[in-house]
């Protein structure tokens, strides 16, 4: 039986070039680099230039995996933005995304589900091709979260930073079966009980401000163990395979001791995580496709295994994609 997969047919990440270590951030607040490191695995973020937009960043890295793809950017049917640092209010940043590519056609629109946009961006992106709406989508992460932290509150503000990254995401036809490359599964979570323990203080409609981003740093890492845990178990039930049969997990990359955490709950070893969050800190919906994006260029996927990414980020929102590169 044939089906439309979806392939990811390039990658493309962009960090800017301002680098803010451990060590400078200890001149702004009560903290150490070894605090920080043990605790999280982070040793250095990069910051968005002051002229820079999270459109910019995003826009740099497309164009890397438009090239890596081998397509252009009028081959392009569809873009879709994780973000929750958009440029305006509105529109959505896809849009200027679109018009800073050149690209006049088809659609464009944003996706905001904080640290698992991508995931959810991703998951949206293969339904329209597996529908057969689109042949070619651009799939972006791009944030620019040091714009919405309190730079005096040391429980935050050591653990983000900015960035961009992308994938083109193409069908192919495939015979409907785990041999088939591409998109294999995917599961979406949420629950909005827990608004509470990772938010911003600030919107539109409630303050007419940015605000800043808050966090209960103990209760998230004890539910981002659990969630992602649980969420990679169902779409290795949903293929019928084993933590065996992953050659890489490409985690969102929050903290050096979640994806440690995560790692043993699923009894897989450590060596296959991909794991960058040491060089850029957590970049929310930008972090999977950075991590992607390095480990494909160093040469350590390589088309044929077996990847999960996973991601859980505020709302709650959790989720989980099982392809094959």
């Amino acid at each position: 039986m044939s089906v439309i997969r979806s392939i990811i047919s390039g990658s493309g990440s962009y960090l800017p070039k301002n680098i803010i270590t451990n060590k400078d951030l200890e001149h702004k607040v009560d903290t150490s680099d070894e605090w920080i490191v043990e605790r999280t695995g982070i040793k250095q973020r990069h910051i968005a230039a002051d002229d820079e937009v999270t459109s910019d960043l995003a826009v740099n890295a497309a164009k890397k995996a438009l090239h890596n793809a081998n397509v252009t950017a009028a081959d392009i049917d569809l873009i879709v933005v994780a973000t929750s640092t958009a440029d305006q209010t509105f529109p959505s940043t896809a849009t200027t995304v679109q018009y800073k590519l050149g690209i006049t056609r088809g659609a464009a629109f944003d996706v905001q589900a904080v640290c698992s946009g991508f995931i959810y961006a991703l998951t949206t992106a293969d339904n329209f091709i597996k529908a057969g709406q689109a042949k070619h989508v651009l799939v972006i992460g791009a944030e620019i979260f040091s714009r919405i932290l309190d730079w005096e509150d040391r429980g935050t503000c050591v653990l983000f930073g900015d960035g961009a990254g992308a994938v083109v995401l193409s069908a192919e036809n495939g015979r409907g079966d785990n041999s088939d490359q591409g998109i294999l599964a995917s599961k979406l979570h949420s629950d909005g009980r827990y608004n509470d323990l990772l938010y911003v203080d600030g919107g539109v409609s409630s303050t007419q401000t940015v605000g800043h981003l808050r966090m209960k740093g103990r209760e998230v890492f004890r539910h981002a163990v659990v969630n992602l845990a649980s969420v990679v178990k169902e779409v290795l039930e949903d293929t019928n395979m084993k933590s065996d049969d992953i050659d890489w997990i490409v985690p969102h990359q929050a903290n050096k001791r979640i994806l440690d955490g995560t790692a043993r709950k699923l009894k897989v070893s450590p060596e296959k995580v991909i794991v960058t969050v040491h060089k850029h800190a957590n970049t929310s919906a930008a972090s999977i496709p950075l991590a992607l994006d390095e480990a494909v260029q160093d040469g350590r996927i390589t088309r044929g295994q077996i990847l999960i990414l996973e991601a859980m980020g505020g709302g709650f929102t959790w989720g989980a994609c099982l392809l094959r590169w």
